[in-house]
């Protein structure tokens, strides 16, 4: 059988990598004598001595227990009455309206009726529901009243606590088209 002159470059291609191949494999047999002479000095050579963990020392802890001295980091009795007296507090009194079961980055506002000072916010709570919001009304978890309503935007005064026993206002807002 005659070989073509098509086939002649592949068949040379062919050999060649062939005998590239055994030569790679060929330098791969020469062993590993000398690496595992390298790996045997640097197990026998000693390494440097960790130093001494350091010594942790222990302090004595204090209890305020005497009434004349009172707690450095946490807030006087002047301050702790003045809190809970003055200031804006939430009228727990009342009975809760519909949208104030929601927290309020929940509610999503969905347009307006009217034009103004008549004008009337629509939001939607997580349920789907749409309900009718006007100024004074009260929304969101945090005892917030809406204290403006405009065409694309509804303002809220929350009250939060301050962590002192007190509350302090802190005002918010529900953007139209939010979400």
């Amino acid at each position: 059988m005659k070989l073509s002159t098509v086939n002649k470059p592949v068949m040379l291609l062919r050999i060649t990598l062939l005998l590239v191949a055994a030569l790679m494999l060929g330098g791969c047999t020469r062993g590993t004598s000398d690496l595992r002479e390298w790996i045997s000095q640097q197990k026998a050579k000693k390494g440097e001595p960790i130093p001494p963990l350091p010594v942790i020392k222990t302090f004595e802890t204090f209890t305020y227990a005497d009434q004349d001295q009172r707690d450095p980091f946490g807030p006087s009795a002047v301050e702790q009455e003045s809190a809970a007296t003055n200031g804006p507090r939430p009228d727990r009194d009342r009975p809760k309206q519909p949208l104030e079961f929601f927290a309020l980055d929940s509610l999503k506002m969905v347009g307006t009726i009217g034009a103004g000072p008549s004008t009337v916010a629509l939001v939607k709570d997580p349920g789907g529901v749409i309900h009718q919001v006007h100024n004074g009304e009260y929304i969101g978890q945090n005892y917030g009243r809406v204290t403006a309503v405009s065409d694309d935007h509804i303002d809220v005064t929350e009250l939060v606590s301050n962590g002192n026993g007190g509350w302090m206002e802190r005002s918010a807002s529900l953007a139209l088209g939010d979400k």
